[in-house]
């Protein structure tokens, strides 16, 4: 115990399995912990009167219950035996061997095949952050630096399962990014500049960091040091297939804040059982392919020629569907090697992984030799730069048995002919039967004993077993070892040495396999770039295959992108709607078109439940997968570059923050309004309804007319159910109303989700009331109370100012020389005032103010 306490000292945070014999124990808290986690039988012991808990698995059990301590989101530190208890008469030496944290894992059941394990840190500057991801597990390293807003939005993309802060950083976090994160806090000295320097280009041995172009990234490199540092604390020395640090860079890819990535929901959903658009485009064989996926969806391009190269493949790909399927086919062969060839760098790779790892390579040789064949451009570079690694594949099948075991220690591991010595200690120790058949037939001519046996047992090896009808022909040389009730049983000199001899041959064996396979893995790593490479070109190769099955399968057609600030999308569709639909109905597409010129703004009226936010999702998606490299759900689709998407769809409480529906709204529309650019998408969903009515409108118009007088002109979608914005399109030029359409009958609305041009102005939420199985009572009582409203229009106020100002005129109180002045008396004279209602009112009054406004 004085052992344990003293290395659990040294891991304070950690969950400590301390080795002991055959079972790894816990103990204390930890044990209280793990007994809960694991659901194994918690016991204690009193050691000199203090009661201590106690809570134990068999060794050969830890990648059973390991995965279950980290996933509950443990830090577990694995502390074995250092030395040979055979070979020490005082304690047995213990260590820490691995710390394995949710941000530091390398086992295959506390990973996802198709998603990254990202560790992760955040570095507070003076004036912006710095930002570090990396997945030890397939050797990615990525960084960046810029405000809050974006290492958030970082933060959501990237999903990290550990995030490192400086201690005294922890309510900065907390603020700027919730509590939703798995961190961990590390002293403030390691988030210093110059040991971020010395620990990255030690690990990468260089003398800058101007190669991989992060030079001047002066809080992401802080950043990155601390992720190294923390993984040199987990006791990962073995790092060489970590081969470089990438940046993020900010410009190259479409902005999208974190509100849109949630409210457009791409990979993850706040509603339980619902489908992603990452769970409809997914059609990646490989999880090397699953797990870039999700990268270019996180960040789709900007760079018009490299979204065209992706574009040109996958259109390829759908003509010369053989050689899709053939490369699909190969690809179903291919193991995760990117993982796999990180195992190899750790030491932790298995017989039957190195197998797995040649026949994947193999499969990519016939794949290599199509793409370098191909008319198209881009598989011709993507074969060109595969690498056949033949000498590696060659070595692994001169060495490792095919059948090899899942651990080294079960033997038969190395193949045979591979090494003579080894193949001599196999004869001996497994050509024993020949053997002993031959001393038995020898040994039963020489006594005359015709009922003789050999056989052996734990207790005292080999034996011969004589009846005992027969033990008095038994040789005076023979040794007595068991009598039992029919026979005696004996040992001799030669079965003695027979014994050694296989015993020793089978020890010898099992250090010469682990000595052969260690140099192997050595051998090995070598090849991890050559391996790497490969595995991030079948990741391209994947999603562009998968790209074009999507295509394939729903009908998506070739987006045609440009420089211009249009954006044409005809009988456009959403695509993870319309793969829910029941089957046999179709899902109803529509157009969309946004200029900077004419058309900037659509203002979208319609009844609840008519699609309007479909409409204005599935444009956000269509831009997205077009960016991406993908076909898109449209007839055809002229889509000019867009560099930022924003939305603001749907409400959500944040309440354990104290912010309401409204709130949340106001921060999400401030963000977007803050930074557009003229390349942007902006979708807008029933701004306003978190308030009052009359607050609402004159929000949502304040923000429409900030759109359209902004000098960036940022095409915009504005889906409302204030039927009174329509009134805008008289004032803005570039405002043009579309409803989504519906069909009255006697007593039903038909939703016939197309958008048409005009303003709506009926809301039809009673009828929606109704189908959602109101009682009957109230959608009668609520007809009555909106014929009632509907008459009552006036407002004392508002009729008042604009009966006052009837009366000014008709005093000719302007100077009525002024032809502004004539049109505004007419405009206030033909008002009928006792008609209107006090929002038709309040829009009058907007309108007078505007006219004057222009002539001021």
């Amino acid at each position: 115990m004085q052992q344990y306490n003293q290395i659990k000292a040294k891991y304070p945070d950690a969950m400590l399995l301390f080795r002991v014999g055959d079972f790894y124990e816990t103990f204390g808290e930890d044990a209280v912990k793990a007994a809960r986690i694991l659901g194994i039988v918690q016991t204690h012991r009193n050691n000199g009167g203090d009661r201590t808990e106690l809570a134990g698995f068999p060794h050969h059990s830890l990648n059973t219950y390991l995965p279950k301590l980290v996933k509950a989101g443990e830090r577990v530190a694995i502390c074995d035996q250092l030395e040979d208890p055979k070979q020490t008469k005082t304690i047995v030496k213990r260590g820490v061997t691995e710390l394995v944290t949710p941000g530091v894992a390398l086992n295959d059941e506390v990973l996802h095949a198709k998603t990254n394990n990202f560790l992760c840190a955040v570095y507070f500057g003076k004036r912006i952050l710095g930002v570090s991801f990396l997945d030890v597990s397939t050797g990615e390293f990525l960084t960046a630096q810029g405000n809050a807003e974006y290492i958030d939005k970082l933060l959501q993309n990237f999903g990290p399962s550990e995030v490192l802060i400086a201690k005294q950083k922890k309510k900065d976090f907390s603020a700027a990014f919730g509590d939703a994160h798995h961190t961990f806090f590390m002293e403030d000295w390691v988030f210093q500049e110059d040991f971020a320097n010395e620990k990255l280009m030690g690990h990468f041995k260089t003398n800058s960091l101007k190669g991989f172009g992060i030079d001047h990234l002066q809080e992401g490199i802080i950043a990155s040091g601390a992720v190294l540092y923390y993984l040199s604390e987990a006791q990962h020395h073995k790092l060489e297939h970590i081969t470089a640090i990438n940046r993020i860079a900010e410009d190259d890819y479409v902005w999208m804040d974190r509100f849109t990535i949630r409210n457009l929901e791409l990979y993850n959903s706040t509603s339980v059982n619902a489908v992603t658009l990452l769970d409809v485009i997914d059609k990646t064989i490989s999880p090397m392919g699953g797990r870039l996926l999700k990268r270019w969806l996180a960040l789709p391009l900007k760079n018009l020629d490299k979204i065209r190269q992706r574009h040109q493949v996958v259109d390829f790909l759908t003509k010369e569907r053989v050689a899709k399927e053939k490369i699909q086919h190969q690809i179903k062969q291919i193991s995760d090697i990117e993982r796999l060839i990180s195992k190899v760098a750790t030491a932790k790779v298995s017989p039957r992984e190195v197998i797995h790892l040649k026949n994947s390579l193999e499969a990519i040789v016939p794949i290599k030799s199509w793409a370098k064949q191909s008319s198209n451009e881009a598989l011709r570079s993507i074969g060109d730069q595969l690498h056949d690694c033949e000498l590696l594949r060659a070595k692994i099948k001169e060495t490792i048995n095919e059948e090899a075991p899942v651990n080294v220690l079960k033997g038969n591991t190395v193949a045979e002919g591979f090494s003579r010595d080894l193949d001599e200690l196999r004869d001996i120790a497994f050509s024993g039967k020949d053997y002993l058949d031959q001393m038995l037939q020898r040994e039963t001519e020489r006594t005359g004993i015709p009922s003789l046996k050999i056989a052996s047992n734990n207790v005292f090896g080999y034996y011969i077993e004589v009846r005992n009808t027969h033990k008095d022909k038994v040789p005076e040389e023979w040794i007595r070892k068991q009598t039992l009730v029919n026979a005696e049983r004996y040992i001799t000199e030669e079965l003695k040495e027979y014994e050694a001899k296989i015993l020793g041959a089978e020890e010898k064996i099992l250090v010469l396999e682990q000595q052969i396979f260690s140099q192997l893995v050595t051998w090995l790593g070598g090849y991890i770039k050559p391996v790497q490479l490969n595995a991030a070109l079948i990741a391209q190769l994947d999603c562009l295959c998968g790209f074009a099955q999507l295509a394939q399968d729903n009908n998506y057609m070739l987006p045609e992108l440009d420089e211009s600030f249009d954006l044409d999308i005809k009988d456009g569709r959403h695509p993870v709607i319309e793969k829910q639909l029941p089957i046999g109905q179709e899902y109803i597409a529509n157009d969309v078109y946004l200029d900077r010129e004419q058309q900037q703004i659509i203002m979208i009226t319609g009844p609840n439940m008519s699609g309007k936010s479909a409409i204005l999702r599935q444009t956000a998606l269509i831009v997205l997968l077009a960016q991406m490299g993908s076909f898109v759900p449209a007839k055809e689709a002229r889509i000019g570059l867009i560099d930022k998407i924003f939305t603001r769809v749907g409400a959500s409480d944040n309440i354990s923050m104290g912010e309401s529906t409204f709130m949340v709204e106001m921060n999400e529309t401030a963000s977007i309004l803050n930074n557009i650019s003229e390349r942007s998408l902006v979708l807008l969903d029933e701004i306003g309804r978190g308030t009052s009515t009359y607050d609402g409108i004159s929000i949502a118009w304040a923000i429409s007319e900030y759109l359209h007088e902004h000098p960036s002109k940022a095409k915009t979608l504005f889906a409302t159910h204030y039927h009174e914005l329509n009134e805008m399109t008289e004032t803005f030029s570039r405002i043009r109303n579309y409803n989504v359409s519906v069909k009255e009958l006697k007593d039903q609305v038909l939703f016939l989700r197309k958008l048409v041009a005009g303003g709506s102005h009926h809301s039809f939420g009673i009828h929606v009331a109704k189908m959602a199985g109101m009682p009957q009572q109230v959608i009668h009582r609520a007809n009555k109370i909106l014929k009632k409203l509907e008459k009552d229009h006036s407002s004392e106020e508002l009729t008042d100012t604009l009966r006052g100002m009837q009366n000014d005129m008709q005093l000719s109180f302007f100077n009525l020389d002024d032809p502004l002045l004539e049109e505004i008396k007419d405009e206030i004279l033909h008002t009928d005032i006792d008609t209107l209602t006090p929002v038709e009112a309040l829009m009058k009054l907007n309108e007078i103010k505007r006219m004057l406004t222009k002539k001021k």
